[in-house]
């Protein structure tokens, strides 16, 4: 799927005719996008979003959106939960010329067929997607000693090369079976707006998230109350 951007169009003058060009203003042209979008281009739509750095992921009644963070306060992941169906996005950094979707769907397809899953291209939403089924650990249960095995989990996933981002969600769960199931998801994935800033990156490297200030002091939080409740770690 082509994602809108603004370029300028360069006008030739006339000067093969003898004639200078003449003063003109020129128009920036953009081809129309319905989302996901930059920030540049971000609509004023009025859907709230919670801002996480690099991504701003819109708040949808209903859906709950959770935020992991690892032990230094870094945000590694986001993702949207709509009853049992998940949506899971990341950014990444992408050159200035092409998309990297293409070759990011053939590494999807390895790394699903490794993991014991099952992932083919089919035509969808936001163009070619993977889809088909991933193996996926359950996170711990509140007493739970032993890792639970593995379990199937229908999943499809869907791209969109941006101007010098890529955008990747994964839908799982009942929404990655049918259409009509997976239509609150991608509503959710078309609305997000990505910050890709202006600094250097590896491409493929993903993008920085933040969390927002508040919900960081909560984390702080947390995390030291539950040192406290740990006891003194090595290195203290």
């Amino acid at each position: 799927m082509p994602f809108g951007r603004r370029r300028n169009r360069i006008e030739r003058s006339v000067r093969e005719r003898g004639v200078p060009p003449e003063p003109q203003v020129r128009e920036r042209d953009r081809e129309e996008t319905t989302g996901p979008w930059d920030a540049a281009d971000a609509p004023e739509d009025g859907v709230p979003r919670v801002d996480l750095g690099s991504l701003r992921i819109p708040a949808v009644p209903g859906m709950e959106l959770r935020v992991d963070v690892n032990a230094q306060q870094k945000v590694i992941g986001a993702s949207l939960r709509a009853g049992d169906s998940l949506l899971q996005v990341s950014a990444f950094a992408a050159p200035r010329a092409g998309g990297i979707w293409e070759s990011v769907r053939g590494d999807l397809a390895t790394s699903a067929s490794g993991q014991g899953g099952s992932l083919s291209e089919r035509e969808g939403t936001f163009g070619t997607e993977p889809a088909g089924f991933i193996t996926a650990r359950p996170p711990p249960q509140p007493g739970q000693t032993t890792p639970a095995p593995p379990v199937r989990r229908a999943a499809r996933f869907v791209g969109v090369d941006g101007p010098r981002w890529f955008l990747r969600g994964m839908i799982s769960g009942p929404a990655a079976e049918s259409p009509e199931a997976g239509a609150a998801l991608e509503s959710a994935f078309r609305s997000i707006v990505v910050a890709r800033g202006a600094e250097p990156m590896p491409v493929r490297e993903q993008l920085p998230m933040t969390l927002p200030a508040q919900a960081a002091q909560q984390v702080a939080a947390q995390q030291a109350a539950a040192k406290d409740r740990n006891g003194p770690t090595l290195g203290s």
